[in-house]
């Protein structure tokens, strides 16, 4: 069910409907009838419906759900764009490379079929021991009710049955595996509730259980270790002007945009509303940036390249655009139309990371992950920055679902257990593959929600360290109940079969064992926060 849910969830990217340039003129065609070859248009705010290049216009391209990137790729003819992914801004004329069953998200939909099928259930050590124990038990306890009566009987013609069979129904009663039963169940209950008030949905004790087994983790950067959304990060003011001034004209063009960098531009102005009265002349360039009157005065705002088109140079921009893309940021230059045009201003902006992210990852090193590793399609120098401020040594980039997925087989050889923890649907194969894939709450997708096998219902990384602490807290009570399931009926059993133990002991070996166990195991719904998770105080 899981997985038909999560198939499901992919295939809802594919659209319907395509818009197929035929002798010239568009026909709405279904997205299946598409072939190798056909020319197809996609209009802002609709999903591309099969893999395929440019061939006309320019746009910012959604690919999140494909590749991860946190910022919308830009698009101009030649460039390949995914099925699946979502056009933003301008109008793309493209031509399709690949049939409907061969694009990458069909590719995605067979990844997550294949990884969930090589799961098999987590088998419990108490299901393995009850298997042989329950027969033995009542077939000894029966043995000891007949044979000793029957060879006294015929040994020296007093076989005392009513003792023997006393004894054996002590051993009976004693031997009841009540206790042993429910000392895993009362403590995986137990353990599921409490990690529910923390904030983490568990999809089956088995994780619990696997919890503490969990030698590497590998997290996806978008939406994950990072808020999954372009902010303002840098704000250059050039020339003496102020940086709320050149943030306020670069709100202003950009509020007439529908481009996700133009969005992020406008919340970093903060709640101040912008007088639209005060511009002219407005318009825009997909996919590289606006031109318009702000207060009489004409100024463009936009890429490097855009700006470089209208011969508009500074001695210190190239300097400035190089260090903020060293550090990971998109820049957007703010230029002046005067007689000369000059630039005022450079903007640069980031995925940023999420607050708690590096705390977490030290937490989870306490908890005893040897491995932390970063799976993501950003570029290298987008990763580095990522890995640098979230403590992770070890980071991947550039990646596709595909290679995602054999960066966790990689894992799995190398460590054994291993968990993955992403947001998008490009995660639902990894997630899927790992030993165990844990999503992210609110922000995760329904895919990578199905696929995976634990959820932050929040996207509050503070709680992962939590939930492994609580895995090996489960799994030492587990332990305990089974011990002591164990080691008390062995004791009575002994004293049973020698005589010494009545029927109100062997009463106390069962329930008496049995309600040990249930508030042994209930000591998990009252555990300290302070032990579920290190960054948090208890509720």
């Amino acid at each position: 069910a899981r997985t038909r849910q999560s198939v499901r969830e992919l295939m809802s990217l594919a659209p319907e409907v395509a818009h197929k340039l035929v002798d010239g003129r568009l026909v709405d065609v279904a997205s299946s009838e598409c072939l190798p070859g056909d020319t197809v248009v996609v209009r802002p705010g609709e999903r591309v419906p099969a893999d395929g290049r440019v061939e006309s216009g320019m746009s910012a391209v959604d690919e999140s759900p494909v590749t991860g990137e946190s910022v919308p790729a830009e698009k101009e003819p030649g460039a390949h764009v995914w099925a699946g992914s979502l056009n933003t801004s301008g109008v793309l004329t493209i031509r399709v490379e690949s049939l409907p069953g061969e694009t990458t998200l069909a590719r995605i939909i067979y990844m997550v079929e294949e990884a969930q099928a090589q799961q098999a259930p987590f088998q419990r050590l108490v299901d393995r021991f009850t298997r042989w124990y329950t027969p033995v038990v009542v077939a000894l306890a029966a043995s000891i009710a007949i044979l000793p009566p029957v060879i006294g009987q015929i040994a020296t013609g007093d076989g005392d049955f009513r003792t023997w069979f006393y004894r054996g129904l002590v051993l009976l009663v004693v031997s009841c595996p009540c206790a042993l039963v429910i000392a895993t169940p009362v403590s995986i209950v137990s353990a599921i509730t409490r990690s529910s008030r923390d904030g983490v949905l568990i999809k089956g004790g088995a994780f619990l259980e696997l919890a503490p087994q969990i030698r590497a983790l590998a997290f996806d950067k978008t939406g994950t270790l990072t808020i999954g959304r372009p902010e303002v990060g840098s704000i250059v003011p050039f020339g003496g002007n102020s940086r709320g001034a050149l943030l306020e004209i670069a709100a202003a063009l950009e509020s007439q945009s529908t481009h996700p960098l133009a969005a992020a531009i406008v919340r970093a102005h903060g709640g101040d509303e912008l007088t639209v009265g005060r511009l002219r002349d407005v318009t825009e360039e997909a996919g590289r940036g606006v031109r318009g009157t702000f207060d009489g005065v004409a100024y463009l705002v936009g890429r490097p390249s855009f700006v470089e088109a209208a011969d508009i140079t500074d001695s210190t921009l190239a300097e400035e655009i190089v260090r903020l893309e060293t550090e990971g940021e998109t820049t957007i230059v703010v230029a002046r139309l005067d007689d000369p045009p000059s630039v005022i201003g450079i903007l640069g902006l980031s995925d940023r990371v999420r607050d708690n992210a590096a705390e977490s990852v030290e937490a989870l090193r306490s908890a005893g992950i040897e491995h932390i590793v970063m799976l993501t399609g950003d570029n290298e120098r987008v990763a580095a920055r990522i890995a640098a401020g979230t403590g992770i040594d070890d980071y991947r980039a550039g990646l596709l679902p595909q290679d995602k997925t054999a960066a966790i087989a990689q894992l799995k050889e190398r460590y054994g257990y291993v968990a993955m923890i992403g947001d998008g649907i490009n995660d639902a194969p990894a997630l899927a593959l790992s030993d165990m894939g844990i999503a992210m709450g609110a922000a995760g997708s329904d895919a990578a929600l199905e696929a995976a096998d634990v959820a932050l219902m929040s996207d509050d990384l503070s709680v992962l360290p939590g939930f492994f602490a609580l895995g090996h807290r489960t799994l030492s009570i587990i332990k305990q109940n089974v011990w002591i399931s164990i080691v008390i009926k062995f004791v009575v059993l002994i004293a049973a079969m020698s005589g010494y133990a009545q029927l109100w002991l062997a009463v106390f070996a069962d329930t008496g064992v049995a309600l040990l166990v249930i508030f042994n195991g209930m000591r998990l719904l009252r555990a300290p926060r302070k032990v579920l998770s290190r960054s948090r105080v208890s509720a």
